[in-house]
């Protein structure tokens, strides 16, 4: 990987980690608990609690994968960024650009 598709690269991921934030902001504010005494029905409020589960589940995964680009945007300049951390062989960059938190290869990835 050259240093322009590493700068592209960096600015992909700059890019992501914004909308993340944004993203983890509004699912923070969706999982917050749901007050008993809400004038809603019984159903709605069991809907309610259901949604807020499914959030709960988005704001896990959006954290993890914010975890996974600032893990990328850090250990951008090694010399094994790119590098499958299994088999040791170059990840294609376009796989890089998809899921740039990624640190193995599709075959590897596969295999796990």
């Amino acid at each position: 990987m050259d240093e322009k598709q590493k700068q592209e690269l960096k600015i992909k991921i700059l890019e992501q980690i914004e909308s993340l934030k944004k993203d983890i902001a509004s699912l923070a504010e969706a999982t917050r608990p749901i007050s008993p005494d809400n004038a809603i029905g019984r159903i709605s409020r069991m809907e309610a609690i259901n949604a807020k589960s499914v959030n709960e589940k988005a704001l896990a995964n959006a954290k993890a994968r914010m975890n996974g680009l600032m893990r990328a945007l850090d250990n951008i300049g090694d010399p094994d960024f790119g590098y499958c951390a299994i088999c040791d062989e170059e990840i294609p960059m376009g796989r890089i650009m998809l899921v740039p938190e990624s640190g193995v290869c599709v075959k590897c990835a596969q295999k796990a």
